[in-house]
């Protein structure tokens, strides 16, 4: 662990709550009464201590340089607008990755000191010449141990199952329109006002054509659109997803959902609407023990 912040005793604003809801397309507001707490809220309430650890000496690297890559959230009950929350956040790392360097903020949410939620970030460095040497030395590890590389391909990950899973299986297909000012919004309610998600001309000044959506927007928007199916769940389920390549503002994407009859978890993924890469992928498994 390279660094440890703690933030105690936090009340749920209900109208920022509501705000955010509205903003991700969760039911509650539309429907004119006040919503559960969304898995992906206590995110946004963490964000400032996750930044803190990240602006830290403990993190040597510019944060404007960070990619979000992938994100798991654990919640083993409903989160209560009452409820005061203990937030305890975690910096790990580095490893080494294909493209560079990966770090884990690994964030705990707990109520009378039991642990209700926790969510694991993986951030990368881009470093292209650190991420070639990693390649060749990973190639010529693979060529000196078979065994080693069968066991890698043997383990593959949920979330590339439930890509695979959620290309072949749509029990859920919606079409949605991404606003240009999404970003704009969801920076409003979040406090993540990166600039490449905000305006176009922001965006151009760190490399991309134009603004960008934000990636925590696009989890908590699956999240919304599979609240139905994650009714017989409790409140008690893990949601991890992987980041593939952003959604270029304004959009117009497609949201899959499927369930395969012998697979315990429900698979998801967003793509261009005419695009057959993912923007991302994900999965959702209830927690049984």
């Amino acid at each position: 662990m390279l660094a440890c912040a703690t933030l105690k005793n936090q009340p749920i604003d209900p109208a920022r709550l509501v705000e955010y809801c509205r903003v991700c397309g969760f039911s509650g507001p539309a429907e004119g009464r006040v919503p559960r707490v969304p898995a992906t809220y206590p995110f946004v309430m963490a964000m400032p201590l996750q930044l803190s650890l990240l602006v830290s000496e403990a993190f040597p690297y510019s944060v404007l340089g960070i990619v979000h890559v992938r994100n798991e959230i654990t919640q083993y009950r409903p989160i209560e607008i009452e409820d005061r929350l203990d937030f305890r956040c975690e910096l790990y790392g580095p490893r080494h990755a294909r493209r560079g360097l990966e770090f884990d903020l690994l964030t705990r949410v707990y109520v009378q000191e039991s642990l209700i939620w926790e969510c694991v970030s993986t951030m990368l460095r881009r470093d292209i010449g650190a991420a070639r040497s990693q390649e060749k030395a990973g190639g010529e590890k693979r060529k000196r141990s078979p065994a080693r590389a069968q066991s890698a391909l043997s383990g593959a990950s949920a979330l590339q199952r439930a890509a695979r899973s959620s290309a072949g299986n749509h029990g859920i297909e919606r079409e949605w329109q991404i606003g240009a000012n999404t970003g704009r919004r969801y920076a409003r309610v979040s406090g993540d006002r990166n600039p490449i998600h905000l305006y176009t001309l922001s965006a151009k000044l760190f490399g991309f054509p134009g603004a960008i959506a934000h990636g925590m927007w696009t989890k908590a928007r699956c999240l919304a659109e599979l609240e139905p199916q994650l009714a017989p769940f409790s409140g008690r389920f893990k949601i991890a997803i992987a980041f593939r390549k952003p959604i270029m503002l304004p959009a117009s994407v497609v949201f899959t959902g499927s369930r395969e009859l012998d697979a315990p978890a429900l698979s998801f993924s967003v793509k261009a609407k005419k695009g057959r890469s993912p923007h991302l992928h994900g999965s959702v498994e209830a927690i049984t023990d």
